[in-house]
């Protein structure tokens, strides 16, 4: 009787992800007392906008292909064999910064010692302002306060993500814009920022020696060499660099390819020419953290540019990016796909 009751289990969760012939093709579902949004494509899990309180940002977690494969790394949400364990504030995808007129929003996390707190900021959820499925698309608009140890709001956060998808191909597209609340907020040159994911293990570039990171209070971390059994991943970006390259260098477009679970795999993050910054700097590294910071000037330079962007009260910025998830591809067919992103000015 057990036996039946669990198959009678798994095929009605089955049957939950199979749309009804009249369901539009993309579904946002939100789910409030999960702190989730779900997005489903074609019936399969994409993605989710998730905003648990172990968390200190709202995040989209975790991003799959078309196929169901795992893009984004597992730890420390849902760890999986063999990932690393480093940067515990890195998980799935995120926008947000290191420097906010003093406070620290890009390395919080509950890893974060408590001498360091008052350093640090929080991006608290407020709302979903609205949730819409549809046959070509699914948008989903959020509200959220960037708020210092203090409590108080430093920014407020209104960011519509735009989700895409069909039999080969997935795509996020996020638009956030940033408003000063009651005093001048200073955005200081770092490059711990902006746009970025964590991804799994296999599109990591292998590495053949220990390295050094720094964890989430600022300090020296050493990892060790891990297994490069399967570790596939390198990086292209627009003007041709490749590899460990393309860190600290100006790009439209930067794409990471690999082969996860023998699936072959290209992730692809594109800048806006509208952002400031434009274009952005990439903080792409070969550890696994993929990553576009317009304001880190500084550091990519070693002194020779600076990028401290001001936002008076009341004022606001907006940051722009797309993010595709698609098989084996050509930097001619993500050209194609910047242009047409490009020439957009609205999702």
């Amino acid at each position: 009787m057990k036996k039946r009751l669990a198959i009678v289990v798994v095929l009605l969760a089955s049957a939950a992800l199979v749309p009804a012939a009249d369901a539009p093709r993309v579904q946002v579902i939100p789910n409030d007392a999960a702190r989730r949004v779900d997005v489903i494509i074609d019936g399969k899990p994409f993605t989710s906008y998730i905003y648990p309180t172990s968390l200190k940002k709202p995040v989209l977690y975790p991003l799959r292909t078309s196929k169901g494969t795992f893009v984004t790394r597992g730890w420390p949400l849902e760890p999986r064999k063999g990932e690393r364990v480093d940067h515990p504030h890195q998980v799935g995808l995120w926008l947000n910064y290191g420097d906010v007129s003093g406070l620290d929003f890009w390395g919080h996390s509950d890893a974060t010692p408590a001498d360091q707190a008052a350093k640090m900021g929080t991006i608290v959820h407020r709302k979903v302002a609205a949730a819409t499925s549809g046959a070509d698309r699914g948008d989903l608009t959020v509200e959220a306060d960037w708020v210092g140890h203090d409590g108080r709001v430093v920014l407020r956060e209104q960011t519509r993500f735009t989700f895409r998808g069909t039999a080969d191909f997935r795509s996020v597209e996020r638009t956030t814009t940033l408003t000063a609340v009651d005093r001048r907020v200073l955005l200081r040159d770092t490059k711990e920022g902006m746009f970025g994911m964590r991804v799994a293990r296999a599109l990591e570039q292998p590495a053949d020696k220990p390295e050094v990171f720094t964890d989430a209070a600022g300090r020296p971390e050493k990892v060790p060499a891990l297994d490069n059994a399967g570790v596939t991943g390198q990086y292209l970006s627009s003007e041709g660099l490749k590899g460990d390259a393309v860190w600290g260098t100006r790009a439209r477009w930067v794409l990471l390819s690999g082969t996860v679970d023998s699936e072959q795999v290209t992730v692809v993050m594109l800048d806006h020419p509208d952002n400031p910054g434009f274009p952005t700097y990439w903080h792409a590294r070969g550890y696994g953290l993929f990553s576009a910071n317009p304001l880190g000037q500084k550091d990519f330079t070693q002194g020779k540019q600076e990028l401290n962007l001001a936002v008076e009260a009341g004022k606001s910025i907006t940051f722009r990016y797309r993010v595709l998830i698609l098989g084996a591809s050509t930097p001619e067919t993500i050209e194609r796909e910047y242009r047409a992103f490009a020439s957009r000015t609205s999702s």
